[in-house]
């Protein structure tokens, strides 16, 4: 039996702190390991640890979380680190996408490039780097911190480069394109064989076979034939279109990480679907975000009520993160998909970056086999936010407000609807708007704060997007609280901490 401690950092995000739990307590040599549980908001992290806490007791085990608002405590002589924060909760979060828009830049989710990506980027890295000193202090000398905060490649680049810990970033975007992949041949995820290499949620599926035969080609065709993806996912099937392969992440995500799907008002509901938010609703993410931390805290008490999770080897979820676990101390291998500096593993995109690309993990380690090249088109794209993301980690990392302006120029959403004196401007009100959670920019917001108030303005618009919903009240959730429990379980897998 296993007995090494491990820390949920964030642990206030229901859906996530649950599920992965969940994951790793099916490991039968896990049934005595230390669980410590840190969030800043109380409140959110004793109704997260009571509901884990009774899930334990009920699955028979004899584990008792710890949990506590000092991070350090939870955080000492841990072997394995979670981490799920959001820097700001839902109210930078709100800032991420308001202000972008009146500027013109639609957003639909803003956690992982544009203006919403950088920002929370900045706010992150920040957090980021105080966690890993905490950690380089009172953790194990062996520790592994598993990040799934976005933005994931940002934070991952900024722990490994400045602060001093191991860190791989883990995402489940690979895992969603391969069931839609298999979906579309009408065949089981486990039959399709894949390479899927890229970054962070601009991952690409460079090989897909089936028995040996190679579907790679095929894949345009299989899509723009099906029912439902050829509505929903027109963004992907665009770009499958005219780079030859498909990409990891959703409709919403992928048309704002590039410059030609959310630039004209008037264009955006052509790529979009609202039948689900992250098929491109503008602030769809955020939206989701709030109506399930409100449903979440009014409906709680029923959540105690409700049948516990069982801990069982075929209700485990796809996360990365309790298989790779698993694998480093049972010695059982687990192939996956992982985020972790390049150094030559796909040989066309910077050794510096953050990439994303299969791997294996046994007891001796987390190894990345060479991808190669990726091809040209699909490699020309990354590179393009490989550029905004070291920008972004270089600003925040130094406070230097001149890089993330820079970062802001070369991002290709905000380069394509906005000219260089209106990122100057948005910038500043960002800055200002998110001065609480930017402690390395106090001289640039002061500077930034003199301009808005002092110097002529550019005129913005009262813009609310092109596919913004409202927010559904309590009452609205409450008609259907099968939906509602759903989405407050899914919405937090952006690591909301309130």
């Amino acid at each position: 039996m296993s007995t090494f401690k491990i820390t949920f950092i964030g642990a206030g995000s229901i859906g996530f702190t649950r599920g992965l739990l969940r994951d790793l307590l099916a490991v039968k040599e896990f049934s005595q390991i230390e669980i410590a549980f840190t969030d800043i908001n109380e409140n959110n992290l004793e109704m997260v640890r009571a509901l884990c806490q009774r899930d334990i007791d009920q699955n028979g085990l004899n584990i008792t979380i710890s949990a506590t608002t000092d991070r350090r405590e939870a955080l000492q002589n841990a072997k394995n680190v979670i981490c799920t924060i959001r820097v700001g909760g839902l109210e930078a979060f709100s800032t991420d996408i308001d202000i972008p828009l009146k500027y013109g830049i639609d957003q639909c989710v803003g956690d992982t490039l544009c203006a919403g990506g950088i920002m929370y980027g900045q706010r992150g890295i920040a957090e980021m780097l105080s966690i890993c000193s905490d950690i380089r202090e009172v953790a194990r000398q062996d520790v592994l911190l598993l990040n799934y905060a976005n933005p994931m490649a940002m934070l991952t680049w900024a722990c490994n480069q400045y602060g001093g810990v191991r860190t791989i970033g883990l995402c489940h975007g690979v895992q969603g394109g391969h069931h839609q992949i298999a979906d579309v041949f009408g065949l089981e995820k486990k039959d399709v064989d894949i390479i899927c290499a890229g970054i962070n949620h601009q991952t690409w599926y460079i090989q897909i076979k089936h028995n040996g035969k190679d579907l790679t080609k095929d894949l345009l065709e299989a899509f723009e034939k099906h029912p439902d993806y050829s509505r929903t996912e027109k963004v992907r099937i665009d770009m499958l279109r005219r780079f030859g392969y498909y990409s990891t992440e959703s409709n919403g995500h992928l048309s704002e990480y590039v410059p030609w799907y959310r630039k004209r008002e008037e264009e955006i509901n052509d790529w979009i679907d609202l039948s689900s938010w992250i098929n491109g609703e503008t602030g769809g993410y955020l939206r989701v975000c709030t109506e399930g931390r409100n449903w979440f805290e009014t409906d709680f008490p029923n959540w105690m009520k409700n049948d516990p999770m069982i801990f069982s080897e075929e209700n485990r979820g796809e996360e990365h993160g309790s298989y790779i676990i698993e694998a480093l101390e049972t010695g059982r291998v687990y192939r996956g998909h992982f985020n972790v500096k390049n150094e030559g593993i796909i040989t066309n995109l910077p050794s510096d970056a953050i990439i994303e690309a299969p791997g294996y993990v046994d007891r001796n380690g987390i190894s990345m086999p060479m991808v190669g090249d990726l091809p040209l088109g699909p490699a020309a794209v990354c590179t393009a936010s490989i550029s905004v993301q070291r920008l972004a980690v270089e600003a925040a990392v130094s406070g230097d407000d001149q890089l993330l302006r820079q970062a802001f120029m070369m991002d290709p959403l905000i380069g394509a609807v906005c000219n260089p004196k209106e990122i100057w401007q948005l910038v500043d009100e960002m800055l200002v708007a998110g001065e609480k959670w930017l402690p390395q920019y106090k001289d640039a917001i002061a500077k930034a704060k003199h301009r808005l108030a002092n110097e002529p303005l550019l005129p913005t618009r009262d813009y609310k997007g092109a596919a913004r919903l409202k927010v559904k009240s309590i009452e609205e959730m409450a008609l259907d609280k099968q939906e509602a429990n759903r989405n407050a379980g899914e919405s937090d897998k952006g690591k909301v901490r309130i």
